[in-house]
């Protein structure tokens, strides 16, 4: 694994730049994208990267949660620029904010992979390719050679061959972290996405077609690039197979989340940072430390899989807590700002990721979304860093938080 230490880009820590500060006129927030891609794209694409299972009341959860976390500030203490470049595994990023695994982006956004992966690529923060993406593990090792982690799904048939291969290939492109997600155990109902008519394959339906035809964009968007493929399992399924037995082979494949064997057998393969997506429970931050991961990833994979869990917000102080600095600790769900970001460094998360906020940038801004959303919440942390009168990250554990709905366990 490469082991160089990056420095994060000049553009960065210099502050905005002046691109985004007159495209700030329009999106002055990541509530403006996403109204924006609301009415600019297709119904059923805004469905695809904006809801949740069920009545969506997991993601509301998220959003509430993080809305009622309070910082005191102090006054007359900090001066100046605060800085966003922090380390993480080795590694020096831009800034504490990277670019979650997402399956299937290509429906919000035609050619969203790599838009993304570039995007995260000159901000100098990851971007996590998700094993069904549309993009190749190959292709995005290209595209964002210094910050690219792959997210593994489980694959346990014949002992796991896909799963390792998955893993070797993206060691052999020099991927940063491994990111093992242990959040979907079962395949769940995504309301919003089967009133659209999504499937599994994706396929047109015609209520789809007219949603299209209204939002001349989004056609010319994917008349370059068609429709998402996933780009990962030729190699195991064939060259030539459709895209309906492709989405059968990859279902007869995989199945369930990770058990702790299965860590333990993957940690002995891979040699760069273990991070397992998933952890709300103290007790599984204690497991996954004694297999020797260096990464906890807090997550209720933002909603999109039960509506019933805590909001990772409010299990974040837990894992915080049974961690005590043993391995590094992500978080996401519901981050919608750099107020968001500094809320969850200011509870102990030592780097955080988003999703949604990124599809919203792409279907307001199309191909210039990812690199406002980057600047946005880049742009954010440094204010709310200011605003709260500490001059980096870690001082921003020292300030006073109100956080009542913590989850606690007897």
């Amino acid at each position: 694994m490469n082991e160089k230490v990056m420095e994060a880009p000049a553009a960065v820590q210099a502050g905005p730049s002046a691109a985004f500060r007159e495209t700030l006129r329009t999106y002055p927030t990541i509530y403006h994208l996403r109204e924006c891609a609301r009415r600019r794209l297709p119904g059923f694409a805004f469905d695809a990267g904006d809801g949740g299972v069920g009545a969506d009341k997991g993601i509301a959860r998220n959003w509430n949660a993080l809305d009622a976390v309070e910082l005191l500030p102090r006054y007359g203490v900090a001066k100046g620029l605060p800085p966003t470049g922090v380390e993480l595994f080795g590694q020096r990023y831009g800034a504490p904010i990277g670019i979650a695994p997402m399956g299937s982006p290509g429906i919000v956004w035609p050619d969203a992979d790599a838009l993304l992966a570039k995007a995260a690529q000159r901000a100098r923060v990851p971007y996590t390719l998700s094993t069904v993406s549309g993009m190749s593990i190959e292709e995005a090792a290209k595209h964002a050679p210094d910050v690219f982690w792959l997210q593994l799904y489980r694959f346990p048939r014949n002992e796991h061959a896909i799963g390792f291969d998955l893993t070797r290939r993206a060691a052999a492109v020099g991927a940063k972290a491994l990111v093992m997600t242990l959040d979907v155990p079962v395949r769940t109902t995504r309301t919003r996405e089967v009133l659209s008519g999504i499937s599994s394959p994706f396929r047109f339906t015609p209520k789809m077609i007219m949603q299209a035809l209204g939002c001349p964009s989004y056609c010319a968007a994917f008349l370059r690039n068609g429709i998402p493929r996933f780009a990962n399992f030729t190699k195991y399924a064939g060259d030539n197979v459709g895209l309906n037995d492709m989405s059968k082979f990859i279902q007869g494949e995989s199945g369930g989340a990770f058990t702790w064997e299965d860590v333990a057998r993957y940690r002995d393969i891979w040699r760069g940072p273990l991070i397992i997506k998933g952890v709300m429970h103290p007790e599984d931050a204690e497991r996954a430390i004694a297999l020797g991961c260096e990464g906890l990833h807090v997550s209720n994979h933002g909603g999109r899989q039960i509506e019933g869990l805590p909001a990772t917000i409010d299990a974040l102080p837990g894992v915080v807590a049974a961690a005590n600095g043993r391995a590094k600790i992500l978080f996401d769900s519901g981050v919608r700002s750099g107020l968001d970001v500094v809320r969850a460094m200011a509870l102990g998360a030592d780097f955080v990721l988003a999703g949604k906020a990124f599809l919203w940038g792409l279907g307001a801004m199309g191909e210039r979304g990812p690199d406002h959303t980057i600047e946005l919440f880049i742009d954010e942390m440094r204010a709310t860093l200011g605003q709260i009168g500490v001059r980096d990250f870690l001082a921003a554990r020292k300030v006073p938080i109100r956080h009542n709905s913590a989850f606690r366990i007897a």
